[in-house]
């Protein structure tokens, strides 16, 4: 068994829960947690690697960007529902 694959995929729930905490709301499910988690996490570290932001600890660096992605993430989707509802 690949154990990257395993803790990519531990991580992903832990980064998607923690998003979805933090704007409010109650998760997407495990497997919801895990999508938006890893999504996020390839926002994230796109986005802090064009800002030029680094936080020297790796752990914590992946930790904060793979959140912050996730957020985002999270807020555009909303965001893309809220005109679809509209548009009805």
């Amino acid at each position: 068994m690949d154990f990257n694959l395993f803790w990519t995929i531990i991580y992903g729930a832990i980064c998607g829960y923690v998003a979805s905490r933090i704007l409010g709301g109650e998760g997407f499910g495990f497997l919801g947690n895990i999508v938006i988690g890893i999504l996020g996490g390839l926002i994230g570290h796109k986005v802090f690697h064009w800002m030029k932001w680094n936080i020297e600890n790796p752990i914590l660096s992946n930790l904060v960007s793979s959140v912050a992605g996730a957020i985002i993430l999270i807020i555009a989707l909303e965001w893309l529902q809220s005109l679809s509802k509209k548009r009805k």
